[in-house]
């Protein structure tokens, strides 16, 4: 089993914790927030269960999972709830019944398809699931989600969905963003989630934007990010050779 404290690597996550929400908390203090309307959620992509136990033993409360495989492998060696987990990686179809009774949150709902088939298996699972909806608002090839122009009719459509409950947007901001400290792309995300709440859609609680990763989360914050995900900012350069799926 993987010791973290075994070469330093505990207080290396520890300090970077404690630098991660001096950041987070500077950030709401310029645009004019309490630090505590940011969740910090920690992703855990190739990280071992070891390690991200200490990260939940120092005060994170909300993890965040990418691929299926690898967290059916993990999860259950996490000292944490279901309610601390959300999926926000890319969710093929065919395994949505492989996570929907193991995890709180589903962010990545990119199509009407994909949310059809979660409210499916949350019908059939006897539950009700939380759900955000991925916007490409770089309109990027390389990546999936709703065009901005889309979102709207797409939410009207997923909130009358049973077994669904609607509560708002998550984003991947191009590279670019954190680079040049362009901030255009959190801005119009920052429009799109308040018109979506000015929709007033029945059964639907309209309180998260989820965007900011480790290169851009300040600016993220500034544009009113609601929750940041923070993977290689707490835990390191990524692990390829952990085994892990």
């Amino acid at each position: 089993m993987f010791d973290p404290s075994a070469d330093g690597q505990a207080e290396q996550i520890v300090q970077r914790l404690q630098q991660i929400r001096a950041r987070i908390a500077r950030a709401c203090e310029e645009s004019g927030r309490a630090p505590d309307s940011v969740k910090l959620m920690a992703v855990t992509k190739t990280v071992s269960p070891d390690r991200v136990n200490l990260a939940l033993s120092e005060g994170v409360d909300l993890l965040g999972e990418n691929r299926v495989q690898e967290f059916l492998s993990k999860n259950s060696s996490y000292n944490c709830e279901k309610s601390q987990i959300h999926f926000i990686g890319h969710l093929q179809t065919n395994k949505i019944r492989d996570i929907i009774n193991k995890v709180s949150c589903i962010q990545s709902i990119d199509s009407v398809r994909r949310a059809e088939a979660v409210s499916s298996a949350a019908q059939k699972a006897g539950i009700v699931m939380p759900c955000l909806l991925e916007v490409n608002i770089g309109r990027e090839e390389s990546k999936s989600g709703f065009a901005p122009e889309g979102v709207l009719d797409a939410a009207g459509e997923i909130a009358a969905l049973p077994g669904i409950s609607l509560h708002g947007l998550m984003t991947v901001a191009p590279a670019v963003a954190g680079r040049t400290g362009d901030d255009s792309y959190f801005r119009d995300m920052q429009q799109l989630f308040l018109q979506l709440q000015k929709c007033s859609l029945p059964g639907a609680c309209i309180d998260t934007l989820s965007m900011g990763m480790t290169g851009d989360f300040e600016m993220a914050v500034r544009c009113g990010s609601t929750l940041v995900r923070i993977g290689q900012g707490i835990f390191g350069a990524r692990d390829v050779q952990t085994g892990l799926p």
